[in-house]
């Protein structure tokens, strides 16, 4: 989809954004004149999101009609595609803002005439697909917050934790960083930095995810059973996998965090 805008001024200092919606008004993408500061670009993590132009006078802007990219893992290396599917036929809308001004314009998107595929065959693929990409981005969202909060742990074991009265909180620290290294483990590989090492590493479980939600994608949007057995298979783990980390993040820390400011150290939080 091809959008064409004119901005009157040339005051760029004011985001531009474009915020694209389904029939029912569910977010399928959006994006911004303003880059995103905290992404850093590695191998096998995904791309940068497209920016928006936002200079006086004629600007073009294109949409691959995608979901949200899904994020990635700061360093660690999936060969995979981080890309959000790719919308079904239907009417969309797309509103630009800036300044506290908007303008609307609708878009349909009509179905391949070649293909067979049903109005509920294409809901039923879109909605599974959303589905995954939806608990990937969870997963990878924890997988950052608790390594952000267990490099912190480590900070504090080697700085503020040497003194012999801090013995049993430094216990505490050291046991609940190795807990969160083990789940960190469990959900992701950190070996594997360039292509050659997903020969020596093996894949952890949300690479596998993501394989899936690849391998499912389709120019012709029909979800096999395979996919379906396995998706379910998978979702049984994470259900596991995810009442781990939030036992962590929600209990444990929490209670660390109390006996730390006690000690008059401080606390984990999250950047």
């Amino acid at each position: 989809i091809v959008f064409y805008y004119q901005i009157p001024d040339a005051n760029d200092s004011i985001a531009l954004t474009l915020e694209i919606k389904d029939g029912l008004g569910n977010i399928v993408n959006s994006f911004s004149s303003k880059k995103d500061s905290s992404f850093k670009k590695h191998e096998g993590g995904p791309s940068a999101e497209p920016v928006l132009s936002n200079i006086k006078g004629l600007n073009r802007f294109v949409w691959n009609m995608r979901y949200s990219t899904m994020p990635g893992i700061p360093d660690v290396y999936i060969e995979a595609s981080y890309s959000g599917h790719k919308t079904i036929p239907g009417k969309y809308m797309a509103t630009l803002k800036k300044a506290g001004l908007s303008v609307t314009t609708e878009i349909e998107i009509l179905a391949n005439p070649t293909y067979s595929t049903t109005v509920d065959e294409y809901k039923e693929y879109n909605s599974i697909m959303s589905g995954m990409e939806k608990e990937l981005t969870t997963m990878h969202r924890m997988v950052n917050t608790m390594n952000e909060k267990r490099l912190q742990l480590e900070s504090l074991l080697s700085s503020h934790l040497e003194a012999e009265n801090y013995k049993g909180l430094r216990t505490e620290v050291d046991l609940l960083a190795k807990k969160m290294k083990v789940w960190d483990g469990d959900m992701i590989q950190r070996k594997v930095k360039v292509y050659d090492d997903a020969e020596n590493f093996p894949a952890k479980f949300t690479a596998n995810y993501l394989f899936l939600i690849n391998q499912t994608e389709s120019d012709i949007p029909s979800v096999n059973k395979p996919s379906i057995d396995l998706l379910k298979e998978l979702n049984e783990e994470w259900v596991i996998l995810k009442k781990r980390g939030d036992e962590i993040i929600d209990k444990n820390i929490p209670d660390l965090n109390k006996k730390l400011w006690e000690a008059g150290i401080g606390a984990v939080w999250k950047k």
